[in-house]
């Protein structure tokens, strides 16, 4: 059984005052997302994403298609109990402290007073919010907002949790905190829907992605199938590099690009072939020194971009810059 399904969902909604006409949100999305897994649902703004999951806590009602959690209807009152959601843009009641927002929400999900207690504070924990658990929410700068957002979403142990960009708003170090939440959620059997802009994010934590631009499915699949992990070439970073040793490289067609990074210390681009090792032999010889060598890949940024110029493209060519549906 999947954990989130989805079958040709789609919204519209109606634009304009004067001439009042049909908007496509979303169009005939289709996904499977199975139990247990880190899945990122990547678009850019306006793409469809905040949508869909509205549409799939049924916060907002389709035009047509059909969606299920944990195989039953979205909007069953059973599985409600077993899901979690962090909004976009999370707004709480500015009085309360922390451990009383995380208290009451726990209340509502008909935990007793000892056991609210416990689960707000060990929530707390995990998302890094110490001693200012205390203070009212209105003194909470936006990143600790975020946190105490997604201790809410996963006050009731739930199944399947819907995070709405959930890195947003917090430094360094608190997305890597997250990271981590992410994935000891993912170890207990959790599936994680989450959307995002923060594509080294959804590289580092997903197993699938799905690929949303104006309103329509892109591309999704395991990151192996889309990236395909293909090596393009190799980045050699070399110390004490002489410029003759440099320019014989150049020469032979073994450097395609180079960065200077200090006094006679390069990042040298090389092609596929011939093999980075008989190239470093080369240049070791002639005295360098190797710093690093690592296989240059596609990204996810990379794939990202090319969905969304070549969905743009086509657009462009039907005369389609807008989602409008029908004449105007």
């Amino acid at each position: 059984m999947d954990a989130i399904r989805t079958d040709a969902l789609t919204k519209h909604y109606t634009v304009g005052f004067w001439r009042p006409r049909p908007y496509l949100a979303l169009d005939g999305l289709t996904l499977q997302v199975g139990q247990g897994e880190v899945f990122g649902f990547l678009g850019p703004n306006g793409a469809g994403k905040t949508t869909t999951l509205k549409l799939l806590l049924q916060l907002i009602y389709p035009t047509s298609g059909r969606a299920e959690i944990l195989g039953k209807p979205v909007g069953d009152t059973s599985v409600k109990r077993r899901i979690g959601y962090l909004p976009e843009q999370p707004y709480f009641y500015d009085y309360l402290t922390a451990q009383e927002l995380l208290e009451y929400f726990a209340a509502l999900f008909g935990y007793a007073p000892a056991e609210r207690r416990a689960r707000a504070a060990k929530l707390l924990d995990e998302v890094g919010i110490g001693a200012e658990r205390r203070l009212q929410l209105r003194k909470f700068s936006k990143g600790m907002l975020q946190r105490v957002g997604i201790a809410q979403a996963l006050i009731n142990d739930p199944e399947v949790v819907f995070l709405d960009e959930p890195m947003s708003g917090l430094d360094p170090l608190g997305r890597r905190e997250i990271r981590h939440l992410i994935l000891r959620l993912r170890d207990r059997g959790c599936t994680v829907f989450f959307s995002s802009h923060v594509l080294a994010d959804a590289e580092a934590l997903c197993s699938r992605v799905a690929i949303l631009v104006n309103g329509h499915l892109a591309t999704a699949g395991k990151l192996s199938d889309i990236l395909a992990f293909k090596i393009r070439g190799w980045e050699l970073v070399v110390s004490d590099l002489t410029d003759g040793a440099l320019q014989q490289a150049q020469r032979q067609g073994h450097v395609t690009g180079t960065t200077r990074l200090g006094e006679s210390r390069y990042a040298l681009e090389l092609p596929l072939t011939p093999a980075p090792e008989q190239i470093l032999a080369g240049l070791i010889a002639q005295g360098a020194q190797l710093v690093t060598l690592n296989p240059l890949r596609d990204t996810l940024e990379d794939v990202f971009v090319r969905q969304v110029s070549a969905t743009s493209d086509l657009s462009a060519s039907l005369g389609e810059g807008s989602r409008r549906m029908g004449p105007a």
